[in-house]
């Protein structure tokens, strides 16, 4: 019994370690600038086999943390639109194609200067090609490049490697020893079908069953079930794909494609999100207590000049396939260093070379610490690349920055919505004063003879520039939402006898909205809806009345919703949105 408790109490220890490192580690790194990757592999360093001993297997917790990087993909599958993936397809077959295989060409070429066997430089080099997504995707996001066509490429190049795990492990398997005699026609064709069966019932299960499953459970309103079943579809797919040879992580994120035009997609993003995140930690505390100091102090040369080889040439392969694309100079170089480090695939496919005997137990090892240190680097690497890069500025040729303007309106923001509302009033001839923060769209609209300021409107200096404190009215329409919460904050905290009007994106936005003291806000999708709505009641043979009456009293309705919301807080009664309402 004294033994149960002590195991027990250990576990508990490793646990509470697990977190500490992380609560500790990740905001004291990204306090110091260095980002909460860097602090996650510091954290797992520490209390890991070289730090305080708390672990003895990392490669179990890393093997358990997998499923982050799974419910990551699942996340951006459920951003992917089957449509935008179809216009990706250029970039995934082409850009995504064209850099691994290139990069394989490089990296092959340092095994093969270190006098390896051309199979053992070739596989080596190719695990090095294979990127972590786990890495990557956590600076795009913390950058903000995610939804940026420079972001979707990056995540483009990602899926491709992504595919080519499954014809590389078929190549491991062919040139392993004995491995041509071993592996027939008949076994890759079969391997083969295997994987396109695999993503055809994922397709079929897409299209047809997951939208009535979660239809059926939604009307349960047991919501802890909800976020079970979004966590079985990931897993369920993950665990398909893996038994049909292909990558887990492939699996999730055509599970979040397939479910991306459903009405549940908010839901499910926000039930796994949580799970996501914490995985994903738990993958990074992983790797940094995985990274062997013996392994590394014994061959230090080797794994230095090697990690070395590796990435620059990587770098240079990425660069080189990136402007042969057409990519700028800036995203080419930025691109090359978010990418130089190897990744959790490597350590599939360096074990699937071991088994085949293309590698010993010890040259595993070796190959396995490399991929950890260039991680390891990686977070250096970007942030001495930002440190050196400077931010793009755009260039302000033609603009005019916002200076002692005077007028009865000043409208903030002057991008689709902006150019609408700012009609009407031009029509009765109001004096108004717009500023926008885009130089191109300021330039454009100075073609149709809009006079256009540059300015910022969440800054307080330029509302006071561009005479809001004279202004009879301000009119909020940025299309940065967090941009346009705290514009209102600073006119209503500064100029209270100013009414505020705003353009809200969606539900949450109005309660944003509210809560900063805005004086009137409209969704910017509500009122055509409802024209639309109109208009459909009306060809389906309903008279005016019925029309007017219905639309009357689901304005009322959402009102009633919206008020209550309010009264009980910011966030409160949420739950009483139902489907994806607060699209609206």
């Amino acid at each position: 019994m004294e033994g149960e408790t002590a195991s027990h109490g250990f576990d508990m220890l490793q646990v509470v370690a697990l977190l500490a490192g992380a609560v500790i580690a990740v905001p004291l790194f990204k306090r110091l600038g260095l980002g909460s990757v860097l602090g996650y592999l510091a954290a797992g360093l520490v209390v890991g086999p070289y730090g305080l001993a708390l672990f003895h297997d990392p490669q179990a917790i890393i093997h358990v943390a997998e499923l982050g990087v799974v419910i990551f993909l699942f996340v951006i599958g459920l951003e992917m639109q089957p449509s935008r993936l179809w216009s990706m397809r250029g970039d995934i077959f082409g850009l995504g194609a064209t850099q691994v295989l290139v990069c394989i060409a490089l990296l092959t070429c340092v095994g093969l200067s270190l006098r390896y066997s051309l199979a053992e430089s070739f596989v080596a080099g190719t695990g090095f090609v294979l990127t972590s997504t786990a890495i990557v995707m956590q600076m795009l996001e913390e950058r903000r490049q995610l939804g940026l066509p420079s972001g979707r490429r990056i995540v483009a190049v990602l899926l491709l490697e992504d595919l080519a795990i499954v014809p590389l492990l078929a190549i491991v398997a062919f040139i392993a020893p004995g491995g041509g005699e071993e592996v027939t026609l008949a076994h890759r064709l079969t391997s083969i079908l295997t994987g396109l069966a695999a993503i055809g019932a994922l397709v079929v299960a897409g299209l047809w069953l997951l939208d009535p499953l979660f239809s059926l459970l939604a009307r349960s309103r047991a919501r802890e079930v909800m976020t079970a079943a979004a966590l079985l579809v990931v897993l369920g797919a993950a665990l398909v794909m893996e038994w049909a040879g292909l990558s887990m992580a492939m699996g999730a994120f055509l599970a979040g494609v397939l479910l991306s035009e459903s009405s549940f997609r908010h839901q499910l993003e926000a039930d796994v999100e949580p799970f996501r995140g914490i995985l994903l930690g738990l993958f990074f505390l992983g790797v940094g207590m995985a990274l062997d100091l013996n392994v590394i102090a014994a061959n230090i040369g080797l794994i230095a000049i090697c990690v070395a080889g590796y990435m620059i040439l990587k770098m240079a392969g990425i660069y080189a396939v990136a402007r042969l694309f057409r990519a700028s100079n800036r995203e080419a170089f930025e691109r090359a260093v978010l990418m130089a480090q190897g990744g959790e695939f490597a350590f599939v496919l360096y074990a699937a070379a071991t088994s085949a005997g293309i590698f010993t137990g010890e040259e595993n090892a070796i190959l396995t610490a490399m991929i950890i240190v260039s991680m390891v680097l990686t977070p250096i690497l970007i942030i001495i690349h930002d440190r050196l890069t400077p931010p793009e500025t755009p260039s302000m040729e033609g603009v005019e920055a916002v200076s002692n303007q005077r007028a009865s309106v000043l409208l903030v923001g002057f991008g689709r919505f902006g150019q609408i509302a700012s009609q009407p009033l031009l029509g009765q001839l109001c004096s108004i004063t717009i500023i926008d923060i885009d130089p191109d769209a300021i330039r454009s609209a100075a073609e149709y003879g809009f006079k256009v300021h540059y300015g910022d409107g969440s800054r307080l200096d330029i509302l006071h520039a561009a005479g809001a404190g004279e202004a009879k009215l301000v009119l909020i329409a940025m299309d940065d939402k967090t941009a346009a919460v705290k514009a209102v904050e600073l006119m209503k905290s500064e100029f209270p006898h100013v009414p505020v009007l705003a353009r809200a994106w969606d539900r949450e936005h109005v309660l944003e909205l509210v809560h900063a003291g805005v004086d009137w806000q409209i969704r910017e999708t509500m009122e055509s809806a409802f024209v639309m709505a109109e208009e459909a009641l009306r060809r389906m043979d309903n008279d005016e009345d019925t029309i007017r009456d219905l639309v009357a009293s689901i304005r009322q309705r959402d009102k009633e919703r919206l008020e209550q919301e309010i009264s009980g807080g910011i966030f409160a009664g949420r739950d009483l949105l139902i489907g994806n309402m607060k699209q609206n």
